[in-house]
Order: structure tokens, then C-alpha cells, then sequence
């Protein structure tokens, strides 16, 4: 597949094209810490195979993309959207569909709100609304106490357990059975696990890489103001949110409390999906999305 490499204000980003340049573009927006590789290839040749021209992308400092000492080199939210940006622009595309999962879904609110004439339509997922605290949020979670916000919050099992996978390991195989019982986490219990399966995907992402070490720099980035939330009524780009019902990460009812925020958006629940894209979920994940889109070209 073509890849392209993509300088800005002196930060490279990696990039990748899959499918038929000629059908409606559509960009993936990763996770927070993840690279373009954490969009399955499986998952990826669906949308493509539905009528999408792929392109998916490494963040900054994740993957292929720079890499920077972030005390010395910050950047927030903001310089993550524009990222995206760089990327349709180096693809010479002028508007396209946009998917992003969990740190992927506040950057495609923020374009929604900021660049609205980039987006085509927006599906979001594994993630909240701009309005809703998340930092305060996981404090009262680790604390025992009711969220700020009143939406449901990670349980402190799950906190804790996701805290103890991030300290030191030593050989490249010990960080990667780290990699995977992380994804153990995050998957949550509706769809059984296949330890193969995500062995396999993050042997990838560490070839691509070039490292077992995984990057935790997103985690440092301030979050957007929780003002910027009142904005959401403004976003006139048909928005999906999509719901994955056993998300221990971001639980049900987070799609319906951004969805209600933004005029005309539509919520599709995902059954037994957790905060992870495993084999199960890729058909229907993908059938809603094209849905999606294809809608909003009819």
C-alpha cells in the first residue's frame, strides 16, 4: 500500500493509503499512544472493500512519526487536529469521512468544531463528549467516589489493574505479553479474548515501530477545556457515535451524552464490543459506519 511521510512545523508524520484513490476518502484517527497499525488490517480492508479510500495515520511519537522529549516539546489538542489536517492535505484531499476511537474522538469533535468544511461526516467512539471531565472523572473513580460529571466512570478495579501494567518490564517478551494483557483489559467481557489474535497485532505495531516500548506521552496532554463542550450544539457535520456497550473504559450511556449534544447525531450500540477492535466487532463496527457515510452522500 503507498505511504507517505508528511513534514510540519517540523514534526513527521507516517502515513498510509488503502483501497481505490478514486472512492470517498475516509481517515482513521487512533488512540491515544497508538499508531496507525492499531487499526486492525482486517478491519481496515473492509471499509475499503465497502467503497472508502483508507487512510490511516502514525500521531507523533507514536509508530513512524516524530518522537520528541514532551517537556521540552509540548503540545496539546490542538497541534493533534492540525496533525490530522497535515495528513488529508498531504493526500491532496479537501474533505473526507472521519472515524476516531477514544483520544481519536475528542481530535474529530474538535475538527467538527474547528475545520467543519475538512469533514465530509464524523463517527466517534470509545470516547466522551468535550463537556464531560474526564481528569476529574478518573480522580473521584481512584478516590471510590461518584463522578463529577454523574456519567458512569472506569470501575477502581479496572484503574488499578491498567496502573499496574504501566510499570517497568524487561525483556522484549515480558513487554509484550504486557501489550497484550493491556488489550485483555480493554477488550472488557463481551467478546472473548484471543490472546493470539492481539499477540499478532501488537508483533506488528512493534515491527512498525521498531520498538516492544510503548510511548505514553498522550497520556501528559492536558484535555481540551470542558468549555469547549458547549460549542458541540454548533457542529452542523452529520456526527455517529458509536456506543460499544461492554467499553469498561468509556461505559454506556458516554454516545448518547455526546450524540444529544450535537443537533441531528445518531447513536448505534455496538453489543458486547469493549474499548478494543477485536475480529467479532469488525463487521458490524464496520456495516455502521458505511451506513453512515453513505447516508450522508445519498
Amino acid at each position: 500500500m503507498p505511504t507517505r511521510m508528511i513534514t510540519k512545523d517540523e514534526v513527521t508524520l507516517w502515513s498510509e493509503g488503502i483501497g481505490d484513490p478514486a472512492d470517498a476518502p475516509l481517515l482513521l484517527i487512533a488512540g491515544g499512544n497508538l499508531s496507525a497499525r492499531s487499526w486492525p488490517d482486517e478491519f481496515v480492508e473492509r471499509l475499503a472493500a465497502a467503497g472508502h479510500f483508507v487512510i490511516r495515520y502514525d500521531h507523533r511519537d507514536t509508530g513512524r512519526s516524530s518522537r520528541y522529549d514532551f517537556a521540552l516539546h509540548p503540545y496539546g489538542f490542538d497541534e493533534l487536529a492540525t496533525d490530522a489536517l497535515a495528513v488529508l492535505d498531504a493526500w491532496q484531499v479537501r474533505a473526507a469521512h472521519v472515524v476516531g476511537m477514544s483520544l481519536g474522538n475528542t481530535i474529530g469533535q474538535l475538527l467538527a468544531l474547528d475545520a467543519p468544511e475538512r469533514l465530509l461526516t464524523l463517527t466517534v467512539m470509545l470516547g466522551g463528549a468535550l463537556d464531560v471531565d474526564f481528569d476529574a472523572d478518573l480522580e473521584a473513580a481512584l478516590k471510590g467516589e461518584p463522578s463529577v460529571s454523574g456519567l458512569p466512570v472506569p470501575s477502581r478495579r479496572f484503574l488499578d489493574m491498567m496502573m499496574l501494567l504501566q510499570q517497568p518490564a524487561g525483556t522484549d517478551e515480558e513487554l509484550l505479553e504486557r501489550r497484550v494483557e493491556k488489550w485483555r483489559l480493554l477488550n472488557g467481557e463481551g467478546v472473548p479474548f484471543d490472546s493470539d489474535e492481539f499477540r499478532r497485532r501488537e508483533l506488528l505495531a512493534a515491527g512498525h515501530a521498531g520498538t516492544f516500548d510503548e510511548p505514553i506521552v498522550h497520556h501528559m496532554i492536558p484535555q481540551p477545556p470542558v468549555s469547549r463542550g458547549a460549542e458541540l450544539a454548533r457542529i452542523t457535520t452529520p456526527v455517529l457515535a458509536i456506543q460499544a456497550m461492554c467499553d469498561p473504559a468509556a461505559p454506556p450511556p458516554h454516545a448518547r451524552h455526546l450524540a444529544d449534544r450535537i443537533p441531528g447525531a445518531r447513536v448505534v450500540e455496538i453489543e458486547n464490543m469493549g474499548h478494543a477492535l477485536p475480529l467479532a466487532v469488525h463487521e458490524p463496527l464496520a456495516a455502521a459506519i458505511c451506513a453512515h457515510t453513505r447516508a450522508a452522500t445519498v
